[in-house]
């Protein structure tokens, strides 16, 4: 595949040369050889980048169709002619990005000869920019981007609109990505440092519970005082902030939240803080109901 659009490539640069009326046999770093055309072979190195990122972005976009190559008895694999087609369409692409190299090349040529009469630059026919400057008209950048390849579903090889899956497999890929991130996750919170951090977490929660007195809760707050008056309006505050206040994790802070856990006493001042109960007005409103 790569092969096939380095060809596609040198014949775009030979022709770019032939155009400019350079001998595409005559290189300058490679070394003539009947078997290739040196010149062209020097064109094309600054526009390897290109074709490399063409092909890297298509394989890393979804597999490559079984029916595109073939096997011979030799193990070399040929290409299909429907995807040796596929790939000749990017042929003029190649030729506008050395199009203006080709050019530049000419007119380096063109400076190192001397001359007795005014300079005259070589044409640039395959740009058309002396034109363009002759007409005060700026030069015409480049900004052409390279042909998207096909994407392939990556499990049935169906042609998709830029996915990775169709969607008849979507589904099933979906399911099996959320498998392998959970066995990931378990894998994560069984491991040595999760386990480090549970431990420390636990005797930090122990030691402020020892270090805790009943006497230090105030007289008008006790658990009914808490379910009744400070749990339900929890929900107006963000489980961020009941984390950060009371130094618990987000799913704990979520439980506290929702009631599905009770803190520890010593955390029932700081909720009532947080949600804005003075001590009046909670009592007033246990005084009420009672």
């Amino acid at each position: 595949m790569l092969n096939y659009l380095y060809a596609l490539l040198e014949s775009e640069a030979r022709l770019a040369v032939a155009a400019l009326g350079l001998d595409p046999g005559l290189g300058v770093m490679h070394f003539d050889s009947p078997s290739r055309d040196s010149l062209a072979s020097d064109l094309m190195e600054p526009i390897r980048p290109r074709v490399d990122a063409y092909v890297l972005d298509w394989i890393t976009r979804g597999p490559l169709r079984r029916e595109w190559f073939f096997e011979q008895h030799d193990g070399n694999c040929r290409l299909m002619a429907s995807f040796a087609q596929r790939l000749s369409e990017t042929a003029p692409t190649w030729g506008r990005a050395v199009a203006p190299l080709a050019e530049q090349m000419s007119r380096m040529f063109s400076a190192s000869v001397p001359r007795r009469s005014k300079r005259i630059f070589p044409s640039t026919r395959l740009t058309q920019n002396s034109r363009r400057e002759g007409r005060g008209i700026p030069p015409k950048l480049s900004t052409e981007t390279l042909p998207r390849p096909e994407t392939i579903c990556r499990n049935c090889g169906k042609s998709t609109r830029g996915a990775q899956y169709c969607g008849t497999c979507s589904p099933i890929a979906l399911r099996e990505n959320l498998i392998e991130a959970a066995k990931l996750g378990r894998i994560a919170t069984h491991g040595a440092k999760a386990e480090a951090l549970r431990a420390a977490t636990m005797r930090r929660q122990e030691m402020a519970k020892r270090a805790w007195r009943s006497s230090d809760l105030p007289e008008w707050l006790n658990e009914k005082v808490y379910r009744e008056q400070i749990q339900p309006r929890l929900g107006g505050i963000t489980v961020s902030a009941i984390a950060s206040v009371l130094s618990v994790s987000e799913p704990y802070a979520t439980n506290i939240r929702s009631g599905k856990r009770v803190p520890h006493p010593r955390h029932w001042e700081k909720l009532a803080r947080l949600i804005g109960c003075t001590t009046s007005k909670v009592a007033h409103e246990v005084f009420r109901r009672n």
